[in-house]
């Protein structure tokens, strides 16, 4: 019974995954062939990152919260077995 009471919880947890660094290549010519490809991946990279960090600050948030109530669940629990 207690573990069916976790798994809602569990699927509440957020995920939040971090994007992947821009490669650039090292030679010069290179680089400016595929100037445009590399500049949308930098300006892909930067709009996720963002949403990423809105992503961990929603997470920590949650987490938070999530802390408090066990806190407030452990104390009633305490109480109930009078430890």
């Amino acid at each position: 019974m207690a573990l069916l009471m976790l798994v809602p919880v569990a699927s509440q947890a957020g995920s939040c995954l971090a994007p992947i660094r821009p490669f650039v290549l090292s030679d010069s010519q290179a680089a400016r062939d595929f100037a445009d490809f590399i500049r949308r991946d930098f300006e892909v990279y930067i709009t996720d990152v963002q949403d990423y960090f809105r992503c961990l600050e929603q997470e920590r948030a949650r987490a938070f919260e999530e802390a408090r109530e066990v806190s407030l669940d452990y104390g009633r629990f305490l109480e109930l077995v009078g430890d």
